[in-house]
C-alpha cells in the first residue's frame, strides 16, 4: 500500500470516527484505540512496543510519542484520538 494510500485510509479511518462521536472527558477508550491503531500497524507492526530496547518508560512520555507521529502522519487526529490510541497501547503493550 502507497504511503498515500496509508495516509488517505487513516484520515477516512478518523473522520468516520469522528462522526459517531468522541468522548470528551480526556480518558482514553481502548477499544477505539484499537481501530485507529490497526491503520499504523501496516507500517511498523508491533515490534516498536515489545522490543527491551524501548524508548519509551512512561505513560506522559507514550502520549506524547503517540501526538508527535500523529501529527507527521496524520494531522486529523484529535486529542481524543491520540488518548484513545495511547490507552489501546498502554493496555496491550507498555501496561504504565
Amino acid at each position: 500500500m502507497s504511503t498515500l494510500a496509508r495516509h488517505t485510509a487513516a484520515a477516512l479511518l478518523v473522520l468516520g470516527l469522528a462522526a459517531t462521536g468522541c468522548s470528551a472527558t480526556g480518558a482514553g477508550d481502548p477499544a477505539r484505540g484499537e481501530q485507529l491503531h490497526a491503520v499504523c500497524l501496516p507500517c511498523h507492526g508491533t515490534s516498536l512496543y515489545t522490543s527491551p530496547q524501548r524508548k519509551i518508560k512512561s505513560l506522559s512520555a507514550l502520549r506524547q510519542e503517540v501526538a508527535r507521529w500523529g501529527d507527521y502522519y496524520n494531522p486529523t487526529l484529535s486529542e481524543q484520538d491520540v488518548d484513545d490510541v495511547t490507552a489501546y497501547l498502554n493496555t496491550h503493550f507498555y501496561k504504565f
